[in-house]
């Protein structure tokens, strides 16, 4: 087997479904950061803000001259994550329920009917004989018929 060079496996990496799939999941998550970014600083921070007459963002303290502490866009940050937490959540589980969906339907797929049994056991010497028997081969005992 021949040597693959670093550019030969940074190549196999790439085109690996794993690799693409986490790229999409990144750019895809990027976006819907900035979405939940926009709805927490543009629509709930400033609807919270009529309830207390303040947007969270502008909170802060002065410490020493010109330093401050922003808590009010570390307020916001937690806000964010929460949403995008309970979205993610939301999602995870919609995702769960249609996975166990599928599993349950393909275990109902693939259950056939159990055959109908061909032998019974002889209730006196309890060997292995045929269904419809009127005597044990076995013991020759008489049987009773079911």
């Amino acid at each position: 087997m021949a040597k693959k060079g670093f550019i030969g496996e940074f190549k196999d990496f790439i085109s690996r479904g794993n690799a693409m799939d986490m790229a999409v999941g990144v750019i895809i998550g990027g976006a819907f950061s900035g979405i939940v970014t926009s709805l927490t600083e543009d629509i709930i921070s400033p609807i919270l803000g009529l309830f207390g007459g303040i947007n969270f963002d502008r909170l802060s303290v002065n410490i020493l001259g010109e330093v401050t502490l922003n808590y009010g866009k570390f307020i916001t940050a937690i806000v964010n994550f929460l949403i995008m937490a309970l979205i993610i959540f939301f999602i995870m589980k919609a995702v769960n329920t249609l996975e166990a969906q599928a599993a349950r339907l393909a275990r109902l797929g693939n259950e056939q009917e159990a055959p109908a049994p061909t032998t019974k056991i002889c209730p006196f010497c309890k060997s292995e004989i045929p269904i419809d028997a009127t005597r044990c081969a076995h013991c020759t005992s008489e049987l009773e018929q079911s």
